[in-house]
């Protein structure tokens, strides 16, 4: 946990850095935040094949990012088994080694998201280049975090209005 962070943070697990390394996995976690989807509805919606979609589930499940809602009757009468996110949010201080794949997956699912919400929908773009010691930027990050923190804090107050996501990324420019 960083000093200056207001939430308690702990490090992801191997299995949950895992699950977390794949961009369609991090797709079906951020719609199952916004709604509880069953694996039919998630694969239309993500326009994939359900059993390649079931795969994911199962990993996010077995990783503890994703659990079964409860059972509820379909349009049709049938039983359907929805899945809901547990968290809407994740902050990787230290994320680990990975390929350059698991490394952007985050990026590629925010690029999947942005492109199907449509141009319009982006509210706020900053790209920035600054000379930082590495205390500098553990205390940009930390204070970056805190502000979401803020609203973190208040999320229930808002559910009557528009879900927004974002990413933030700060990196070492290549020499």
């Amino acid at each position: 946990m960083d000093d200056h962070a207001s939430r308690p943070r702990r490090e992801a697990t191997a299995r949950e850095a895992k699950a977390l390394a794949h961009p369609l996995r991090l797709r079906i976690l951020r719609l199952c935040w916004q709604q509880e989807l069953t694996n039919k509805q998630l694969a239309d919606r993500l326009d994939r094949d359900p059993g390649t979609v079931l795969y994911h589930v199962r990993q996010l499940a077995d990783a503890g990012l994703l659990e079964q809602a409860p059972v509820r009757t379909g349009e049709s009468g049938a039983l359907e088994k929805p899945y809901r996110s547990k968290a809407r949010s994740w902050w990787l201080d230290d994320p680990p080694d990975t390929d350059a794949d698991a490394a952007f997956a985050p990026i590629d699912a925010l690029k999947d998201e942005l492109n199907e919400a449509g141009t319009d929908s982006v509210r706020a773009f900053a790209r920035f280049a600054l000379h930082l010691s590495p205390e500098d930027a553990a205390t940009l990050s930390s204070r970056v975090l805190a502000i979401i923190d803020e609203y973190l804090e208040t999320e229930g107050q808002r559910l009557d209005q528009p879900a927004h996501g974002g990413i933030i990324v700060l990196h070492q420019l290549a020499d």
